[in-house]
């Protein structure tokens, strides 16, 4: 049974297997059955590759002659690209067939893999090689394939040759925390080609689990020695790594941690990230070969991981909703950092020299040290962990190291967080106009200020009452306001949203000023604000072109000023009719919060016809996510500078410093007015 060929030849049966997830399982299950391996296929290596792979080769042998018929796999190209040697034709593409899956490397100049995923969801989630698709089913069903263009390039050019002498000579650790059984059988397949010997630490969810550990993986001629723990369900996978084995993983050169991952951040029941984790730190004893060369060959490199899982969300590098979790370990470790956006291992899977590490490794710790179970998707103390190991290895004076599949390179350049902001006026309309329903943010989104502070405009009404002798300084009349607008929230039991009025007022209470003057002063304040607002022009340009073409607009705001105060702003940003407003102070519903958005999911007819732009990692990307509206996240002014490779100037204290807001508030503004890069 070949959907495949179902599709093409009776297209209303093919597209019923397609439209019903039982039958596609059932399909697939039928279709697995009948893949025949190669000969170069080791037993071990079938059993574990039907694990986790669905289609590692394909079923039908004469889809390599297809390839080249339609010029599609270019040998020489894919062994120049991934800088890879493979003994023939058919190895190279059978590499390829299982990478395509699961990451972005591409066959030929005349396929793009990770373009045709991101546009083919449906591929995607099904687990098929993308050219396989293409050739297969693609072109007769009218699917668009676009050229090979790299999304970002290092800036690099680093030198990863594998030395397998001097890799032979290293003393490595592997540390696998493993809760599925069935991954016992993609560790002995990947470990029994591995480029080293290495020593084994192993803990497992279930005491029955030990035994199959030692089975599996004790007898393999790579292993020396292995270790075997059953742990409780406390810590996820660094609890068990950092009780159990943290100061013995001391003693080594190098150790790689992994653990067994069966979905994606978004729920999906998906193993393509911990295929591309696996595969770029486990499996291709090439690419790992290099990287345990480069690293020891370099002493300032202390961390390798390949970078983040090309589907993962554009904001996967933020701190999102773990940046209040963080203080802990920069106390902890003296780690000092601004920005929201991070190089670290997505997943918390990584190699790593052991003194780069240190402090994290050399401490006792206890199951009782760790959050407990359940823990959301996001948000808690070992997320924040994961997300400081790289910081940890670069204040301790080492360098990251990635691996880029697109391109097969090894590369210390950061910026690669941001290669998906990369994007023009005409791509980002072309991202977003065949919604129905398109909602924008407004601050950093539609308009931006000429000094980029927020707070700018209550310094600037400080000022002013100082020179009036109302109070005596500017700064602290900044704290005054700010708590009397947290007492209001605390007074809602901190529900809702509080207005600019009403803050004013409880201000006024403890200033002694009566109605009228605490309402006056609050329209000043929104003054200062309101002669600061500029346009970000090409998003209001989108914003009217949309309204022109017949599209929903809404525009949807956190915050204190009411709705008449921000139509002023908009008006002033060129934003004069056309859409619908929500905000939150009229509301009491906060995106921030969840509210707006279970609001607009309860509220839209049709939800796949919605889409949101906004800047705000966690209330305009992540939020939203989570209520299954569709987002597209834009970079605000700060984070773009920062990508740029400079410096908060507001950090460290600075955050009201006029000085500096004179100095370097206009040209973040203005650097800052297209949120994305490359414009």
């Amino acid at each position: 049974m070949n959907y495949r060929l179902l599709i093409k030849r009776i297209p209303f049966v093919g597209n019923a297997i397609k439209n019903n997830p039982k039958l596609m399982q059932t399909a697939l299950k039928m279709e697995n059955q009948l893949i025949k391996p190669s000969d170069e296929q080791s037993e071990q290596s079938k059993q574990s590759m039907e694990v986790h792979v669905s289609t590692t080769m394909s079923n039908n042998p004469d889809l390599l002659n297809d390839a080249k018929k339609h010029g599609l796999f270019d040998f020489e190209w894919y062994c120049d690209v991934q800088d890879k040697p493979f003994d023939s034709e058919t190895s190279a593409f059978n590499d390829y067939l299982n990478k395509s899956r699961f990451s972005s490397v591409s066959p030929s100049p005349a396929f793009n893999n990770w373009d045709y995923l991101k546009n083919n969801l449906d591929v995607y989630h099904f687990g098929s090689s993308p050219l396989e698709h293409y050739i297969s089913s693609g072109i007769d069903e009218g699917r668009i394939n676009n050229p090979f263009s790299p999304r970002w390039e290092p800036t690099d050019k680093l030198n990863t040759d594998f030395d397998l002498e001097l890799v032979k000579k290293q003393k490595v650790a592997v540390c696998l925390h493993v809760f599925y059984a069935d991954f016992f059988d993609y560790y002995q397949q990947c470990l029994s080609h591995f480029p080293v010997n290495v020593d084994l630490f192993i803990s497992v969810s279930d005491v029955a689990l030990k035994t199959v550990a030692v089975e599996k993986l004790g007898s393999l001629e790579t292993v020396n020695n292995i270790e075997v723990v059953a742990v409780p369900n406390r810590g996820r996978n660094f609890g068990p790594m950092l009780v159990e084995f943290g100061q013995q993983l001391l003693n080594y050169d190098l150790f790689c941690h992994l653990h067994s991952k069966k979905s994606l951040y978004s729920g999906r029941p998906q193993t393509q990230w911990a295929d591309y984790l696996g595969e770029f730190l486990l499996n291709d004893a090439n690419v790992i070969g290099k990287a345990i060369t480069h690293m020891t060959k370099d002493k300032e490199f202390g961390i390798y991981y390949p970078t983040s899982f090309m589907m993962m969300p554009d904001w996967v590098n933020h701190w999102l909703k773990n940046k209040p979790f963080k203080s802990r370990f920069f106390e902890e470790w003296d780690i000092k950092d601004n920005s929201d956006f991070i190089a670290y291992p997505a997943g918390g899977m990584f190699w790593a020299k052991p003194d780069a590490l240190k402090q994290l490794l050399d401490k006792e710790y206890k199951y009782e040290d760790f959050p407990a179970e359940p823990l959301p998707n996001d948000g808690s103390e070992l997320h924040a962990l994961e997300r400081c190991l790289g910081l940890l290895a670069e204040r301790n004076g080492f360098k990251q190291l990635f691996y880029y599949p697109e391109l097969g390179r090894f590369t210390e350049d950061k910026s690669h967080i941001f290669a998906n902001y990369i994007s023009s006026q005409e791509q980002l309309l072309h991202k977003i106009q065949m919604f129905d329903i398109i909602s924008f943010d407004v601050f950093d989104t539609l308009v931006r200020r000429t000094h980029y502070v927020p707070d700018y405009a209550k310094l600037k009404l400080g000022q002013r009452l100082v020179e009036q002798g109302v109070v005596d300084d500017a700064h602290d009349f900044i704290k005054l306001r700010n708590q009397a607008e947290f007492e209001v929230r605390k007074a809602k039991n901190f529900k809702g949203d509080v207005s600019i009025i009403e803050t004013y007022q409880q201000l006024g209470k403890s200033q002694g000023w009566d109605e009228q003057t605490s309402i006056h002063y609050s329209e000043l304040e929104f003054a200062y604000d309101l002669d600061m607002i500029r346009s970000k022009d090409e998003v209001v340009d989108i914003l009217n072109t949309l309204i022109g073409r017949g599209k929903s607009i809404y525009i949807i705001s956190d915050t204190y000023y009411s709705e008449h105060q921000i139509v002023m702003m908009l008006r002033k940003a060129g934003v004069t009719n056309g859409y619908k407003l929500f905000v939150s102070s009229e509301l009491g519903l906060r995106k921030d919060s969840g509210t707006m958005w279970a609001y607009m999911k309860e509220h839209l007819v049709d939800k796949g016809s919605f889409v949101h732009i906004g800047d705000n990692a966690v209330a305009d990307a992540q939020i939203p996510g989570d209520f299954g509206l569709t987002n597209l996240h834009i970079l605000n002014p700060m984070d773009k500078w920062q990508a740029a490779g400079w410096d908060d100037p507001f950090s460290n204290g600075n955050a009201l410093n006029e000085q500096q807001i004179l100095k370097w508030g206009p040209l973040i503004s203005q650097f800052g007015r297209f949120p994305f890069l490359g414009e």
